[in-house]
């Protein structure tokens, strides 16, 4: 194939190369969404307020790539996408440490605290945050493990993956010229 047809063929090739990466994250950013639902409705596994943050956070981090995979961005929007997701992936991921650190070294109170729709509703952002952070007794109970690791643990494997994924995809990959 030669002339107008083989340009038209191999720029769709490059544009779904471009799509592909972003279209793979936001996939699996619903498969994980997918997981943490089935945890809370069918296995009874209520979420705590980091649990929450972290499902805002891949739910972010999906819909900017489901962006980014309709866009096929390239050039400066590539990078724009590119910064946009390890910003979310690094938000999400520092509430994925501090709840791990929390399982790990849990608060000396055993308070379950409040749920995170009680402290946005009851407190400015400036002082429900803090209290988030500081963790509940929620936070720190690990109640289902898979190969050893919480599902705060698990939630900051699959950060660490998407930011390392994206930064290589955004800023270190180099076009092929085909």
């Amino acid at each position: 194939m030669t002339g107008p047809e083989s340009y038209h063929l191999w720029e769709n090739r490059t544009t779904m190369k471009r799509r592909l990466p972003f279209a793979a994250i936001f996939v699996m950013c619903a498969v994980l969404l997918g997981i943490a639902l089935y945890l809370q409705e069918e296995v009874g596994l209520e979420p705590c307020p980091m649990c929450i943050l972290q499902r805002y956070a891949f739910t972010a981090i999906g819909l900017v790539a489901l962006v980014a995979a309709i866009h096929g961005p390239q050039g400066v929007a590539l990078k724009v996408y590119g910064g946009l997701l390890l910003l979310l992936g690094l938000a999400g991921g520092g509430v994925a440490v501090r709840q791990s650190y929390i399982q790990h070294f849990p608060p000396q109170t055993s308070s379950c605290g409040a749920d995170l729709e009680f402290l946005v509703n009851s407190f400015p952002l400036s002082e429900a945050l803090p209290r988030i952070f500081q963790g509940t007794g929620d936070c720190a109970l690990v109640k289902w493990r898979l190969i050893g690791l919480s599902i705060a643990e698990w939630a900051l494997v699959w950060f660490v993956i998407f930011i390392v994924f994206t930064a290589w995809v955004a800023f270190f990959r180099k076009p092929r010229r085909e």
